[in-house]
């Protein structure tokens, strides 16, 4: 049996760091999408004021299996 993969572009933005998120995108994308199989960073930036990183923001892709 062949498997389909489905696959959503997310924008997610973290006061903490790029981890942080990429793990809310996957954490907020998994309360209405079941198995999820991964997750691909396109582009990573961030929001400076002054001297200091403010938001650290992502776009990802990720991918879940069609049942």
């Amino acid at each position: 049996m062949s498997k389909v993969v489905k696959v959503i572009e997310v924008l997610s933005q973290s006061d903490k760091s790029w981890e942080d998120a990429a793990a809310s995108a996957v954490k907020s994308a998994s309360k209405s999408i079941k198995g999820i199989k991964g997750i691909n960073i396109t582009n990573m930036s961030a929001k400076v004021d002054g001297d200091k990183i403010v938001k650290y923001r992502i776009n990802a892709k990720i991918s879940f299996l069609i049942k």
